[in-house]
């Protein structure tokens, strides 16, 4: 646990990309060989897309990187967060509850806010929108929403008391889990189940991608699961009856080109349909 600590305490950024690029190429192999869905679509076309999205999300992120690291060192500083709350925690045990926290306050509750908040469920659609959900679709958000996230980011660092290390951990744990959970594989049906009940995986994040409510607005998670059986955001649906997208916006113009996902929030008809 120790060396754990000593290695995302000084992660170098060629590592950080590393796991990222690593990330999507693993499972874009594994879900070129064994697709969930056969997509009759151009992957590369649907890949730069949402690699510009992804561009732009680590962009917002370099640029307000500062903030994290100065929030980080204060509330270590200072003790504050839930983390010192209970001094002399074994390390494991902090790992943990940190990570859970962070996973609470600075992914699973904005993604519930911005599926409630009209102006912030617009930029979210622009994620929302992809009607051919695979493992490049993880980042595809809208840099208005990249910002809204790394606000929570920073909430969570001062609600959990998360020294810098544990960000960097759960941040690389975040990007490999969201591209394993959005790619287009089918694990078998019992493991998928098994799984669930700790991350999220792929069958259970699909649903929040299938098209109407109340589905949409269901399974919030990012790495753990427990915060929607906790909450009672938890559905089910089979992976046969899968629809990505959203049903107020499904014409292939609306969400062909980074043109028109980047002025997507900005166009009438967002309201949601009643299921």
């Amino acid at each position: 646990m120790d060396a754990l600590v000593r290695y995302f305490e000084s992660i170098p950024s060629t590592h950080r990309a590393a796991i990222l690029a690593g990330g999507i190429a693993f499972f874009w192999l594994w879900e070129s060989a064994a697709p969930l869905v056969r997509f009759s679509y151009d992957k590369w076309a649907h890949a730069r897309r949402n690699f510009f999205f992804t561009a732009t999300t680590i962009v917002v992120n370099f640029a307000l990187a500062f903030v994290l690291l100065r929030t980080a060192a204060w509330v270590v500083e200072r003790e504050v967060g839930v983390l010192h709350v209970v001094p002399d925690l074994p390390l494991a045990a902090e790992a943990i509850i940190g990570l859970l926290l962070l996973d609470l306050v600075g992914a699973w509750l904005p993604h519930f806010v911005e599926h409630k908040v009209p102006p912030l469920w617009r930029l979210h659609l622009v994620h929302h929108s992809d009607t051919e959900v695979d493992t490049t679709s993880a980042n595809r958000h809208h840099p208005g929403e990249s910002v809204v996230r790394f606000a929570f980011t920073t909430l969570a660092v001062l609600v959990a008391g998360a020294p810098m290390w544990m960000v960097f951990l759960y941040q690389s744990l975040s990007v490999v889990l969201s591209q394993f959970n959005h790619a287009n594989i089918a694990l078998p049906p019992a493991l998928d189940r098994a799984l669930s009940w700790v991350i999220v995986s792929p069958d259970m994040h699909k649903v929040h991608h299938h098209f109407v409510l109340p589905y949409t607005d269901s399974n919030y998670g990012n790495v753990f699961s427990v915060w929607d059986r906790l909450f009672g955001t938890f559905l089910t649906l089979d992976r046969a009856s899968l629809v990505y997208g959203v049903d107020t916006h499904m014409e292939p113009a609306e969400h062909s080109t980074v043109r028109a996902l980047l002025t997507l929030p900005l166009r009438p008809g967002t309201k949601r349909r009643a299921p």
